[in-house]
This record gives C-alpha cells, sequence and structure tokens, in this order.
C-alpha cells in the first residue's frame, strides 16, 4: 500500500485502513508526519507522534485518524535546491560546502566561467 494512502485517510476520507498486520507494517509514520507538518493545524499533532514513536504503527494511525479535521491538504514536498556552481568551487579551491557557498557570494560570473574552464576535465559538452 501507497504511504500517502494512509495520508488521504487521515485528511479526508477517514476509512480505517488498519484491518491486518500487512497493512501495519507497511505504515511509514515518518513520511506520514512529514506530510501532515506542512499544516498548521496538523503540525503539533504530527509533533506529538514524532515524540510518542516508540507506539505501534496502529495506534498512531488511528490517533491521527480520529484527531485531524477532515480537509483536503495538498502541498508538494520541499527538496534541496542544486547549486551547479557550488561544486566547481569546492573542486577549484578544495573547500567545504560552507566555505564554497561563501565564495558563491563573492565571485562575479566571469569569475565562476573562468573556474568552470579551469576544472573541466574534457570529453563532450
Amino acid at each position: 500500500m501507497n504511504p500517502f494512502d494512509f495520508v488521504n485517510a487521515i485528511n479526508s476520507t477517514k476509512k480505517d485502513l488498519m484491518v491486518d498486520d500487512i497493512t501495519e507494517k507497511q505504515y511509514a509514520p515518518y513520511i506520514v508526519n512529514r506530510q501532515l507538518s506542512y499544516f498548521q493545524d496538523t503540525v503539533l499533532l504530527a509533533n506529538e507522534m514524532n515524540r510518542y514513536h516508540q507506539l505501534d504503527h496502529k495506534l498512531q494511525f488511528h490517533f491521527l485518524l480520529n484527531t485531524v479535521r477532515n480537509r483536503k491538504r495538498f502541498s508538494k514536498w520541499v527538496k534541496p535546491e542544486v547549486e551547479s556552481d557550488l561544486g566547481v568551487v569546492k573542486e577549484y579551491y578544495g573547500y567545504s560546502n560552507d566555505k564554497a557557498r561563501q565564495a558563491l557570494t563573492i565571485l562575479s560570473p566571469d569569475q565562476i566561467e573562468f573556474l568552470k574552464k579551469e576544472t573541466r576535465k574534457g570529453g563532450r559538452r
């Protein structure tokens, strides 16, 4: 079963999906809690389930199923931004991630292009 089926059941359908041990093993508390943490009305409930992570999955699901109000909730997962120039600065100067981010703030676009040319390994582009 898809972990987002559990989120959908908690948010809108209010259908009890925990009918056997197999579905209880398929329940992923991390994914459900993360999805609920994006909204003001459910962030505290998700935090409570994080605090009591040792509870059975069935108990966690039933708690959320019975306490979260019925509402359509949809959000995209936040993903880290990929900094393409960061790798170039790290390779050329031998910097760590933090130092390379600091260096990117003071480097001009012309200097970054120079670094890209210097670190190019060859081959086709």
